[in-house]
Formats: structure tokens, sequence, C-alpha cells
């Protein structure tokens, strides 16, 4: 495994010598990181609701909470992955973020509406469309952290 390679070991399968392979191939922080003054907290993820049509709107909450000591501000971050589609899809798409300040201790419920149009995407034979099927949505600080639910498109 590449993680199992020491930190200080040398490349030298091609005759010449980098430290860069060691570093593993996960990036340094995932997109969206940022640094605080304080921590937060989420929890109790709620949808609206499980089932969607293609043309309603999908709603999502989160307890936001401020467990630290400092005022600060979160970037509270809505990403969404479409589990199967006839194309390959990303992995995660951002597709909403708001800024929300808070006071020591203080809890602040988030919610985001997204039109299930925002799930469109290019099909193969060049339409916009939206897939029925099986989605997956997170709530967090950034694309590797947070809550997560499943949804569906029918």
């Amino acid at each position: 495994m590449l993680n199992d390679i020491p930190v200080e070991a040398g490349q030298t399968s091609l005759g010449c010598t980098s430290f860069y392979l060691d570093a593993g191939f996960d990036p340094l922080f995932p997109f969206g990181y940022g640094l605080s003054y304080t921590t937060f907290s989420y929890t109790d993820l709620q949808l609206a609701e499980a089932n969607l049509k293609t043309n309603g709107t999908l709603t999502a909450s989160v307890q936001l909470t401020n467990t630290g000591s400092y005022t600060a501000t979160e970037v509270v971050q809505l990403y969404v992955q479409d589990k199967v589609g006839s194309v390959t899809r990303p992995v995660k798409e951002l597709k909403g973020f708001q800024r929300i300040t808070l006071e020591p201790g203080e809890t602040r419920t988030v919610t985001f509406s997204l039109p299930v149009s925002e799930l469109a995407f290019w099909n193969i034979d060049m339409k916009k469309v939206v897939e029925p099927g099986d989605f997956r949505l997170w709530i967090g600080t950034n694309s590797q952290e947070g809550l997560s639910a499943d949804f569906e498109v029918l």
C-alpha cells in the first residue's frame, strides 16, 4: 500500500529519486476546507420529503452549533451525488452554501431549498435531463465531512 511506504523512502524504480509518491493520492485539504478560531457541530439532518417528483423542490435542514469559545462564521455546504446515472456523474457536486455567523453556544437551523431541476445533466443524446433514481446529499463543513441522507427522484 502506498500509505505504508515510509515518508523519507526514495522512489528509485525508474533510476531517479523522488519523494513525490510518498505523499499519497489524497489532497492535503478537502474542497471547502477552512480554518476557524472555534469549532462547529452539525446535528439533526432533516429532509422535508425523501421522494420527489422532477418538478419538485428538495428541502434539507441541519442544526448548526458553535461549540467553541469565539464568535465565528461557518460556511455550511450542500453536496449531492447521483448514485446511478446513464452517464458517469461526479462523485459529489456542490449545490449550495451559506455563510452563518454564530455566537459561542448559539444554535441555528440552516435550511437549503434545491429545485430538482438543479440535478439535471447532459445525457448521451446531449439533452438536459433529470433522471429518476437514487441520490445522496451531504451537508457539512467541507466535501469530506458532514451528515448525509438519501432521497429519490420519481
